[in-house]
């Protein structure tokens, strides 16, 4: 398993976040995740302008042995989605960590502070 990028938060459904300068964040799925699930075919994305809470169910990552949901990290608006993952899903399994899916602005930073780290998130995916 490669290295967890310390400057990213985790969520213990597997995403990554990665807070921009901006403010927004870009969210992912973590490098384990993909390797969990195989080659990945198909990605589903959560529509742009959708307002969703933590925790809740967002979007759909299908592989060649499984498809599986994701969920939205902290509560906030869909700013965005990458379309270059949608017409290329093998992307994340060629690199999790750069291949972002979708965007959000948080309602809060605050709602960071529930992510792991990386040294917690591999203690979970250890555990």
């Amino acid at each position: 398993m490669s290295d967890l990028p310390a400057e990213l938060k985790y969520a213990k459904s597997h995403e990554w976040v990665r807070q921009e300068s901006d403010g927004i964040l870009s969210v992912g799925i973590t490098d384990h995740a993909q390797e969990e699930l195989g080659d990945l075919v198909y990605v589903e994305m959560p529509e742009i302008g959708k307002h969703l809470k933590a925790g809740e169910q967002c979007a759909v990552v299908e592989s060649v042995k499984a498809a599986s949901d994701l969920y939205c990290p902290v509560s906030g608006e869909i700013v965005g989605v990458n379309t270059a993952v949608v017409q290329e899903p093998e992307s994340v399994n060629d690199d999790a960590y750069s291949a972002w899916l979708f965007s959000v602005r948080p309602d809060s930073v605050d709602d960071l502070v529930n992510l792991l780290d990386a040294e917690e998130y591999r203690g979970f995916i250890d555990a």
